[in-house]
């Protein structure tokens, strides 16, 4: 099976509404990119990256600024992280980045597939950081879920805004 590139840019309107249209639309793309890999892609890391995704888009519509334009954008890479050796023998030179190329998938393991997400804003006066939410809170766990369904999360920041980003993989996050 050969697969082409798999990763993709939204701009949408840095609204409520316009993070919904991301949302949807990711699941859209994950959910087609399911059926083309014969079920490589586990449904239930799709779900989380859905989720995740909802968490980071609420949270830039309500905290951070706009990009210019007013929009925010959402981007997503699905890639593979291999083995150096399988990597070789497939002719990649040790470049993970398998959904890029005309690649054959005989021999890679389901467990190797990652989904990189992308949130980016205009930035906010607080670097973006996971708190302690009171259990009678109404608000302040969308990062808590985000480091609980990722397998690892960060932000980064410039003079043209900042980037909330989460990876994701098959498998449950190490303790």
């Amino acid at each position: 099976m050969a697969v082409r590139a798999k990763a993709w840019t939204v701009v949408v309107p840095h609204d409520a509404r316009g993070a919904r249209l991301a949302r949807q639309q990711l699941g859209v793309e994950l959910e087609e990119l399911i059926a083309e890999l014969d079920g490589l892609i586990d449904a239930a890391m799709v779900v989380d990256a859905v989720a995740v995704v909802g968490e980071l888009l609420g949270n830039a519509v309500r905290h951070a600024a706009a990009l210019p334009g007013g929009v925010i954008r959402l981007e997503c890479r699905i890639y593979a992280d291999l083995d150096p050796e399988l990597a070789a023998d497939l002719g990649l030179d040790g470049n993970p980045d398998i959904l890029e190329l005309d690649t054959d998938l005989d021999g890679i393991r389901a467990d190797a597939f990652r989904i990189h997400l992308r949130v980016i804003d205009g930035g906010a006066n607080q670097v973006p950081a996971q708190r302690e939410a009171e259990p009678d809170s109404i608000d302040g766990r969308g990062l808590a879920i985000v480091d609980a369904l990722a397998l690892r999360w960060g932000v980064e920041r410039d003079e043209a805004g900042q980037c909330v980003w989460a990876e994701l993989g098959p498998t449950p996050k190490p303790a």
